[in-house]
């Protein structure tokens, strides 16, 4: 087991992205509406939480993204920058729980809840090659 010792509860991690064209709704697919789209809100949100705690890990390991439960609540037009706060709320073995928010200066725009979990980087890599030589 990885020595997950050097995470705090409390700590926190930021992303922030400006809305243009590429982030918007209709640019990804998720709505016709000119806003910046929920599939960017998420992202925003798993790099808020990896910049938490990815520096903190033992070498050799990383995070992956394996719930979410966010609430996209306002809408963001282009031009907006939008910035995405994670807490870790909690470490119970592998699994990383954070409380995730977000705002684009005028409205908090989004929160939620966000679980990642460690993995050993090499081991994680030669189960995707393993997987990968599977395909047809």
């Amino acid at each position: 087991m990885a020595d997950l010792s050097k995470l705090t509860i409390g700590s926190k991690g930021t992303s922030s992205a400006l809305v243009v064209e590429q982030r918007l709704a209709p640019a990804v697919g998720s709505g016709i509406a000119p806003v910046f789209a929920s599939p960017m809100l998420i992202a925003l949100m798993e790099a808020a939480a990896v910049d938490c705690v990815e520096a903190h890990l033992p070498e050799g390991h990383q995070t992956l993204g394996v719930h979410l439960d966010v609430t996209h609540a306002s809408p963001t037009p282009l031009g907006f920058t939008v910035t995405a706060t994670a807490t870790l709320k909690a470490v119970e073995g592998r699994k990383l729980t954070f409380d995730v928010v977000a705002s684009d200066g005028i409205d908090q725009i989004g929160s939620g809840s966000h679980t990642r979990v460690v993995v050993d980087t090499a081991r994680f890599m030669a189960r995707l090659t393993a997987k990968s030589l599977q395909q047809t």
